[in-house]
């Protein structure tokens, strides 16, 4: 029978305060080895402070670090950071200007250049930079500059490799592909990865594991796929796209809408709820003399509305609408070009399975 192993790295309830406020409140998570972790939220939730004390450059109030089960800090005791096994890229890369590209990727290699040639040239290889081994960082492109980063913090094999906004420095245009060249290494090298980063589509591109923060915690954790379809207030639904809200009463455990009813378990009557759907989920049918689609058990009730504005952007069309009852204002996003004129009638539908409903906060 094998024996569990421990996750790479594991965070148990750390906190941390500034002049009172906690900046880190009671985090907590693990990540295996070859699993890359986001720690996703806006800026000032805390996730670079988080990164700051594994890396071991600041210290908790509270809590504990381990890495492969053994304990690396407390608030008793602490391993230096540059005993830790842990690797360290920032978004200013930090290349060593008067040194080349190979002795930059094996500056914390004991030896050098000289002694690692074979685990330099291996990495450069990797990461496409090898006719470059001689050029200094000034005469390279900034995707470049990534990738040489991105080789030095791996030369040394870190059990742990963190990265603070890896990406937010390079050209939007160059960032997908970097990102997936980052991921596919990353994977192949088995480093457990914790990534800081306040853009979702990155977290959603390269994360196996979202750790979403807010004000201090980590509000839900999971895979991306989890956190989108399944998230768990509606700040949270609304951090990954754009959302349309509609607000109602319960009564009796249900709501009314110009779209039907809602269902509302455990929401205590007279209170207020929101209705959380994203726009490529709302339905749209043509008007037909003031007729609309029949009620469905999947799409609900179709509410009449007119179209405020449209407009294309490159892969999608997004129209705004105001219901005809009430004047509720909702975004849909259909693919391709649909252009409809302002003032157009239409009829709406809310997909009843990408519906989220809230109490009201």
């Amino acid at each position: 029978m094998s024996v569990k192993q421990p996750p790479r790295l594991e965070v148990q309830n750390l906190t941390r305060a500034f002049e009172g406020r906690r900046v880190v409140d009671d985090v907590s998570f693990a990540i295996e080895a070859g699993q890359v972790a986001c720690l996703l939220g806006p800026s000032g939730c805390g996730k670079s402070t988080t990164l700051r004390i594994v890396a071991g450059v600041d210290m908790q109030d509270a809590g504990r670090i381990l890495v492969d089960g053994q304990l690396i800090c407390d608030t008793q005791f602490r391993i230096p950071p540059e005993r830790r096994a842990i690797g360290l890229m920032f978004q200013d890369f930090a290349l060593f200007p008067h040194l080349p590209v190979a002795e930059n990727v094996a500056f914390g290699l004991t030896g050098g250049w000289r002694a690692n040639r074979t685990r330099v040239a291996e990495l450069l290889d990797r990461v496409k930079m090898s006719p470059h081994l001689e050029s200094y960082p000034h005469e390279l492109s900034g995707g470049e500059q990534q990738r040489v980063a991105l080789a030095r913090a791996l030369a040394p094999r870190p059990r742990v490799l963190l990265m603070d906004e890896p990406f937010s420095g390079l050209d939007e245009r160059l960032r997908d592909g970097i990102r997936d060249e980052t991921l596919a290494l990353l994977k192949d090298e088995g480093t457990a990865v914790l990534l800081v980063t306040h853009e979702p589509h990155e977290a959603m591109r390269m994360a196996d594991l979202i750790l979403l923060m807010r004000d201090g915690r980590i509000v839900q954790q999971g895979a991306p796929y989890n956190l989108y379809n399944a998230p768990v207030d509606r700040q949270a639904a609304a951090f990954f796209s754009d959302v349309n809200v509609l607000t109602a009463r319960v009564e009796g455990a249900l709501t009314g809408t110009p779209f039907g009813q809602f269902l509302a378990p455990g929401v205590p009557d007279g209170s207020e709820v929101d209705i959380v759907i994203r726009p490529q989920h709302l339905k749209i049918d043509f008007d037909r003399a003031g007729q609309g689609p029949a009620p469905t058990a999947e799409n609900g009730t179709a509410a009449r509305a007119r179209v405020v504005r449209a407009r294309y952007l490159g892969r999608e069309s997004l129209i705004e609408f105001a219901t005809m009852e009430g004047g509720i204002g909702l975004n849909a996003t259909v693919p391709g070009v649909f252009l409809p004129p302002p003032g157009t009638p239409m009829w709406l539908m809310l997909r009843r399975d990408r519906c989220f409903v809230f109490p009201r906060r």
